[in-house]
């Protein structure tokens, strides 16, 4: 079974984890991150690549801003269509690598733990700069080898066949920032556990932001692109 496939048949397993207290919190936190590093506006055109379920674009199009999501999995577009009914958005079933989109189509990008299904991290930065026009920002957030959720789940994937996490690729916010020559800033968040209690989480939570830890378990790079002089 190839990693596209394995995709189809994750979206509502996606999806409920999201939906338990711990994961509700998780949620909550990453969204926080992502809305401060991509400033979404209102009648922004933003690519979201690797969009999945779009369990995050709905927070985007609540800003108002007009998303395209792009994701490999034709299943997981398919659940976005559900998921985000009421909130329509285009859809486009292709490779984040390989954007099918001209230059400096988009205000703004951004990739959510996508890019861990990408062994090329770099090209696919490139390709997420290159549709983004000058002036605009890319926002790309993995999960962080830093953290020791990381190493649990790499555990877990030894124990399980077919784990869509089997052949991933974390990062850290070093690592991240490394892909592409413009001049970033990253920031990581989910500094629990994935088994703490949701109160208890919290206050760890805000000491590891507070302390500006490197070693939460979601990291989030933002690049500016160069404005035409």
């Amino acid at each position: 079974m190839n990693d596209k496939q394995l995709f189809d048949e994750w979206p509502e397993r996606y999806d409920q984890w999201f939906a338990t207290p711990i994961g509700k919190l998780v949620k909550e936190i990453e969204v926080g991150l992502i809305l401060e590093l991509l400033a979404p506006g209102p009648e922004e055109k933003i690519l979201d690549a690797g969009c999945g379920t779009g369990i995050f674009t709905l927070d985007i199009l609540a800003r108002k801003a007009q998303v395209v999501g792009l994701d490999i999995s034709l299943q997981m577009l398919i659940h976005a269509m559900k998921y985000a009914s009421g909130n329509s958005f285009p859809k486009v079933c292709s490779d984040m690598v390989y954007l099918p989109f001209k230059d400096n189509s988009f205000d703004k990008s951004v990739s959510i733990t996508a890019l861990e299904f990408v062994a090329d991290a770099k090209s696919a930065i490139d390709e997420l700069v290159r549709v983004t026009r000058p002036g605009g920002c890319i926002v790309v957030a993995t999960l962080n080898s830093l953290s020791s959720w990381a190493t649990r789940r790499k555990a877990k994937t030894m124990n399980e066949q077919r784990h869509i996490l089997e052949h991933a690729f974390f990062r850290s916010q070093y690592e991240l920032l490394n892909c592409s020559h413009l001049k970033g800033i990253a920031k990581s968040v989910v500094h629990f556990r994935k088994d703490d209690n949701p109160e208890e989480a919290i206050k760890i939570e805000q000491s590891g932001q507070s302390e500006k830890l490197d070693t939460g378990a979601f990291v989030a790079v933002r690049w500016e692109k160069p404005r035409l002089v």
